[in-house]
């Protein structure tokens, strides 16, 4: 509980039983993704409920994030695996055809109507890659940059291309009120090209769910800010991004990622391939090791577990030692050093963000062991989580599927329980919640945030040190 960095893991056949499910929440798992690309209703309704059942005998807020699976682009049917050698023309049509060495289906409108010379074309996950020369309505001219086999609906990428479609498919639409329905706290987007994707995706679904904007295309690093700004956590998808950009640039562009959202105040998952070889190895490899402390000294809020957890034949023991690696960073001298390093003030201060500042000071002059924040919606959480305070942060909110939400963010040890009534009722909780969790040290200082009245969402206004 009381590490700052929180642990998200994909369910999948290796993870789906409610035995399962209760061992990896035991083991540190803080939020639990549903993959829509695989299973039916059914079983992702099935693993939810196993969720909620861990999260009641644990007697701690689990998050829930549903997955869409977006718009796939594939291309057409070939009668067999064709080699196409590097340095030959090769033509991508509109027209239905069965693909040869010459030629091949591409059924996609969009990408003829956007697609210009000099753009590239990425096929089977970047294993090949074709240079655009020339664009008609029905027929696109290219030069294969790298040669390889060709078959049937292979998956295709349009690097630095913005398609003039939705990013929401009618199945996603499904599979959003299906998340609606059961619950669910987050959902995330996936293939988001502008801050206009997550718009629409706001559009049909409100507030009555988190949006995490999944950050796996060029166009929507280039959109970042309002990307980041109309969603409520951000995604480093590295799966995607690392097919459409060279892998020299994804390090930075994760970094600039990560540090953006964190001035901004948005929780940000970095994701896929963070302990890839535990799919069918015990322990990870070293570099494997150094990639998740890197995202945890970077302050990503979250790191993910895909395949490992879903399919992998060490399910438990990914979870277990991504659980040690973020534990012995966060112990490192020079952890703490980091953090102070990478502060910023948010662009344009309110009272909450000098409320929060005014937390993590106390927290450097007094021995301060818990911050205690109590909130309606999760944003005083977000906003003192911003700060990165020495102190575990906990959040008491009165509201089941805040508490949920606030599983994702930095730092932030998650309770539901009733609002205070008044000054002296908050100091009670306080004190009573934090003894429950183990925060509280007798003589040693507590501070409490909260709005007064109580129960006003957005109306943080006050800050007071006690002592259990």
């Amino acid at each position: 509980m009381l590490r700052n960095t929180k642990i998200l893991a994909t369910l999948g056949p290796s993870s789906s039983t409610p035995e399962q499910i209760l061992e990896l929440a035991r083991a540190g798992v803080n939020i639990f993704r549903l993959n829509m690309s695989h299973g039916s209703h059914d079983d992702h309704r099935a693993r939810l409920q196993a969720i909620r059942a861990a999260e009641q005998a644990l007697d701690r807020p689990l998050g829930v994030v549903v997955d869409l699976q977006g718009p796939k682009l594939r291309i057409g049917k070939f009668p067999q695996a064709t080699p196409v050698k590097t340095g030959d023309r090769y033509e991508f049509v509109l027209d239905e055809v069965q693909g040869d060495a010459q030629r091949a289906t591409l059924p996609h409108p969009e990408a003829f109507a956007a697609l210009l010379p000099g753009h590239r074309i990425l096929v089977n996950d970047g294993k090949l890659a074709f240079h655009v020369e020339h664009v008609e309505p029905r027929r696109i001219v290219t030069r294969v940059e790298v040669g390889g086999e060709l078959s049937s609906n292979k998956g295709f990428n349009l690097p630095h291309t913005v398609l003039p479609l939705s990013v929401i498919t009618e199945k996603d639409r499904k599979d959003a009120e299906f998340a609606l329905a059961e619950g669910a706290d987050w959902l995330a987007m996936s293939f988001v090209q502008t801050g206009a994707d997550v718009k629409e995706l706001r559009d049909i679904v409100g507030k009555r769910v988190g949006i995490i904007s999944k950050i796996e295309k060029p166009s929507a690093v280039d959109d970042l800010d309002a990307i980041a700004t109309l969603s409520d956590a951000v995604m480093v998808a590295r799966g995607d991004l690392g097919v459409e950009l060279p892998p020299e640039d994804v390090p930075v562009v994760q970094r600039k990622i990560v540090h953006q959202c964190r001035h901004l105040g948005r929780p940000v998952i970095v994701a896929t391939q963070m302990l890839e070889s535990m799919i069918t190895a015990p322990t990870p490899t070293r570099a494997e090791a150094n990639d998740v402390a890197t995202a945890v000294y970077e302050g990503a809020d979250a790191v993910m577990l895909s395949a490992e957890t879903a399919a992998g034949q060490y399910p438990l023991e990914a979870v277990q030692i991504m659980d040690r690696i973020i534990r012995r960073v966060e112990s490192a001298p020079d952890y703490r050093k980091v953090m102070a390093l990478d502060y910023s003030v948010a662009d344009e201060p309110d009272r909450t963000d000098a409320i929060a500042a005014c937390v993590r000071k106390v927290a450097t002059l007094l021995p301060v062991t818990v911050s205690v924040a109590f909130t309606t919606s999760g944003s005083t959480c977000i906003y003192l989580a911003r700060e990165r305070p020495s102190t575990p942060i906990l959040g008491i909110s009165p509201n089941l599927a805040t508490a949920r939400r606030l599983s994702l963010v930095w730092g932030v040890v998650a309770y539901h329980g009733p609002d205070a009534e008044n000054l002296e009722d908050m100091v009670v909780k306080t004190t009573f919640c934090a003894t429950k969790l183990g925060l509280a040290q007798q003589g040693k200082p507590m501070v409490i945030i909260a709005g007064v009245p109580f129960g006003t969402p957005g109306s943080t206004n006050l800050l007071r040190i006690v002592y259990p």
